[in-house]
């Protein structure tokens, strides 16, 4: 049997590829390769060229290589471009994801992994955040990844079908083994662009607000290690294989940090000084989100090994480096 991981050539599709192989299972990738790397594909797995869209091909795949769970990438993810194109990301996000839940249907692919995000939440009262805070997304993108889980969630009660919709906070750092790391040019992501901008790739980054009503006036987010995220898709393949019911969990640390802090952890991490130009406010950003990972702990049996900032920056930093080197060959 196969697992299929649609969007598999990008930052975090890549890294699950590489945790899948580690523990022997037999993968296929599917990625269009429009902000994924045919080369972020371990030799291992097959790179299927192609949209998650089109059903012939996806369900061609799943039937030839016998394809037993599907874990759901494939997407656009940036918030403030989601607020200036609404309807792409509804047809990348939605549209193209409600076609690979029916190929999945169709060729009785029940287990069933979804890349969702704590962008559903908007910005909410309660920190740590539970999985049983109102749903309130501030962006296309999150109201997209929402209205993805809900056909989900329809879909298992009307099928033998069987998800888990795990909602990522603010994914960061790189494989430790520096095989895979975040690579995509132009990256929006506060860490990615911090260590660009200590390694010399950027001449400046920006800082969008500083009047926020947190602790030093920026935004706080929960910063996970990308190995740590990708750990919690297996053990949720685990479970769903082992005939485990329809989940949905976060996946953070529970402890916020402040863009001010990552800045500075980045400078310290790096010992580079580097420019920070302030800046307005971007739309869709919201004020403060951390995790309550409690339900992943408890039914994934999630243990993070990765819970600390500088470790993370410290992988990012040295991806930056790997990648400065690929690009001179």
């Amino acid at each position: 049997m196969t697992v299929l991981v649609t969007g598999g050539a990008g930052y975090i599709g890549s890294h699950m590829v590489w945790e899948l192989l580690d523990h022997g299972e037999e993968v296929v990738v599917l990625d269009r390769l429009s902000t994924g790397f045919d080369w972020a594909v371990p030799e291992a797995a097959e790179l299927v060229i192609g949209d998650i869209g089109d059903q012939k091909l996806v369900e061609d795949v799943i039937k030839r290589r016998s394809v037993d769970a599907i874990i759901h990438f494939a997407g656009s993810i940036i918030v403030p471009e989601s607020v200036a194109d609404p309807l792409g990301y509804y047809l990348n996000n939605t549209v193209k994801s409600r076609a690979l839940i029916e190929s999945s249907v169709r060729c009785g692919v029940r287990n069933f992994i979804f890349s969702s995000t704590a962008a559903v939440y908007g910005s909410p009262e309660a920190s740590p955040v539970t999985e049983d805070e109102p749903l309130t997304p501030e962006s296309p993108y999150g109201t997209s990844k929402l209205m993805t889980e809900i056909m989900l969630r329809d879909t298992a009660a009307a099928h033998d079908f069987a998800y888990t919709a795990l909602r990522y906070f603010n994914v960061s750092g790189a494989d430790p083994k520096m095989r895979t790391g975040q690579s995509t040019k132009g990256a929006t992501h506060l860490i990615k662009v911090a260590c660009e901008t200590a390694s010399g790739k950027r001449s400046y980054m920006e800082l969008f607000g500083e009047d926020y009503p947190t602790r030093d006036g920026t935004c706080v987010r929960d910063y996970i290690h990308v190995s740590d995220l990708v750990n919690a898709h297996y053990l949720a393949l685990q479970r769903l294989r082992e005939g485990g019911g329809s989940l949905v969990a976060n996946c953070g640390y529970g402890r916020g940090y402040s863009v001010l802090e990552v800045i500075d952890t980045v400078k310290r991490v790096s010992g580079k000084d580097f420019q920070v130009r302030k800046s307005d406010r971007r739309p869709g950003d919201a004020v403060a989100i951390v995790a309550s990972a409690e339900r992943c702990f408890n039914e994934l049996g999630w243990k993070p090994q990765h819970d600390n900032l500088e470790e993370i920056v410290s992988h990012a930093l040295r991806w930056e480096e790997v990648l400065a080197r690929r690009n001179r060959l």
